[in-house]
């Protein structure tokens, strides 16, 4: 039973010390400015789809023209 007296006294001058203690902070808090809503932006429509360009145009005129195409091979023949 004494321990429990002791600890409730201990309790209550602590809280009385920090209660009563002399506050040298000197901060401030500033007040957040209050935000207007607005409507949400339009979404933006889609970008129109890209078409392949054509690379013989990207090719330089002196440059060497590209390895042919392999020639087809013969279709196996029908059983």
């Amino acid at each position: 039973m004494k321990k429990l007296v002791l600890a409730s006294v201990s309790a209550l001058a602590l809280f009385g010390v920090a209660a009563c203690s002399d506050s040298t902070d000197s901060t401030t808090t500033q007040s957040v400015p209050e935000t207007t809503t607005t409507a949400p932006a339009p979404a933006e429509p889609a970008p129109a789809p890209v078409t392949p360009a054509d690379p013989s145009a990207d090719a330089p005129m002196d440059a060497a023209p590209a390895d042919p195409a392999p020639a087809p091979t013969a279709p196996a023949p029908a059983q």
